[in-house]
């Protein structure tokens, strides 16, 4: 009986240490998304970044928030899919540092730009919730996939608008009624009864 009930501890807490390595690998690359989408921002503040540079980059991060919700459907993201995840997320910072340090200039101050910077620094606001409710337990690996393709959409808008080098209000409207409809769809899912074990 002794027997049993220490093959039964030790299999209960490799599955703790699984689910606690499935949880930090999740919030590991959602980490990442909010500080590539903060050097975004910041490059767009210090004129670094036209709008559509930043454009270009957030249709990077959405490719990048596109393969974190296909590895955490299943509920778990693999070390394989974090370093997947972790190599597309090292090309989009490659590629923010390049954008920053090329020849071009934007102007911080354009309407266009502010416009841009206050969509991107919504962005890094949102994932960063997304990384506290995984952190926090609030969020389930399946949840944090539905919200990151959710974020996916949201940056694809963004990255649409900019195409042209210029975000219009109803562009912006646009882009701000997709990010009202996921800050509802986060604050929904952080608040249900549903929590990581």
């Amino acid at each position: 009986m002794r027997i049993q009930l220490t093959v039964l501890a030790a299999g209960l807490a490799v599955c703790a240490i699984a689910t606690s390595a499935q949880a930090q690998n999740a919030a590991d690359v959602v980490q990442r998304d909010v500080n590539q989408q903060n050097r975004i921002e910041q490059g767009l503040k210090s004129g670094q970044l036209t709008t559509k540079e930043a454009g270009k980059l957030e249709r990077e991060e959405s490719r990048v928030d596109k393969m974190e919700a296909n590895a955490m459907k299943d509920g778990k993201v693999t070390n394989a899919e974090k370093r997947r995840i972790e190599a597309a997320e090292n090309k989009v910072s490659k590629d923010i540092y390049n954008e920053k340090h090329d020849a071009q200039t934007g102007d911080p101050n354009s309407v266009s730009s502010k416009r841009m910077q206050a969509d991107v620094q919504r962005n890094a606001n949102q994932e960063q919730r997304i990384e506290n409710g995984i952190k926090k337990g609030s969020l389930t690996n399946r949840e944090a996939a539905n919200l990151e393709r959710g974020q996916a959409r949201v940056d694809r808008k963004e990255a649409n608008a900019a195409a042209d080098g210029h975000v219009g209000a109803d562009e912006q409207k646009n882009i701000q009624a997709a990010e009202n409809r996921q800050n509802k769809h986060i604050h929904r899912e952080k608040h249900n009864k549903r929590v990581r074990e």
